[in-house]
């Protein structure tokens, strides 16, 4: 397991800065079996988790390179939106999943039994979520967005968290901001959503925000960096009787 950390911390670095949160949110799943290098005994290797439509999440590029042998993931699903997927662990249905802070926050102030254990994605100049329009929109200012359509990829998560706080730092009142509607959508079609005009604006990030500025026509109006600067953004949880019924497997 120490030569399964070591190999992972070089991969971290030869992927440099843009991988950065990959590397992070890797190594932080191979927290998991911190303690499994002293005692190898571990109560589970297979972690159920759902992945992301569209994406190919860090810990399954850590898992399929090898880094978190003896561990090994256990696919049971997709998602789109963080909230749903911590719910998932509360319910005992997955063993791991992560969500914006402010989402991991409620569900604890519910009484939720989970913990935070690592932080997994986050935002920085390479990484970070943008909020577009199309070239030729009249949109240039927050408060051109009132009575628009918003695109994101779920509600009371990451991307709504941000707008409402650019909307409130350029003025706008509670309730000019309640007239700018939020738009649920798959972030694999929010590109498509956005190009034929059913939203006004919508969030993109990663290689979909990449793909969608390489075939050019779109803007970006603000991104979640402009509001906050670099910031983790949020982290995976797991049951607090996971993490007893799992000391060697679990963060301690």
């Amino acid at each position: 397991m120490r030569i399964a950390i070591s190999a992972l911390r070089r991969l971290v670095a030869a992927l440099g800065a843009r991988s950065r949160q990959l590397g992070l949110a890797a190594l932080g799943l191979t927290s998991l079996v911190g303690s499994a290098a002293a005692d190898p005994q571990l109560e589970k290797t297979e972690i159920r988790y759902q992945g992301w439509a569209g994406q190919v999440t860090f810990i399954e590029l850590a898992d399929d390179l090898g880094y978190l042998a003896p561990l090994k993931l256990k696919w049971v699903g997709n998602t789109i939106s963080g909230p749903q997927d911590i719910q998932t662990v509360v319910t005992g249905d997955i063993d791991i999943g992560g969500a914006f802070y402010g989402a991991i926050i409620k569900l604890i102030a519910a009484k939720a039994p989970i913990k935070a254990v690592v932080g997994y994605y986050g935002s920085d100049d390479n990484t970070y979520s943008g909020y577009y329009v199309k070239e030729d929109s009249p949109i240039k200012t927050a408060r051109d967005l009132i009575g628009k359509k918003v695109a994101v990829n779920t509600l009371g998560a990451h991307h709504e968290f941000v707008l409402r706080e650019y909307l409130a730092r350029n003025g706008l009142t509670p309730a000019e901001a309640k007239q700018v509607t939020l738009v649920a959508i798959p972030p694999v079609t929010g590109e498509q959503a956005l190009r034929q005009g059913q939203v006004e604006l919508s969030t993109l990030g990663g290689v979909l925000r990449d793909k969608a500025l390489e075939r050019g026509g779109i803007r970006r109006l603000f991104a979640d960096t402009d509001v906050f600067g670099n910031f983790t953004g949020g982290a995976y949880v797991l049951r607090d009787k996971f993490i007893k019924d799992n000391p060697n497997t679990s963060p301690s």
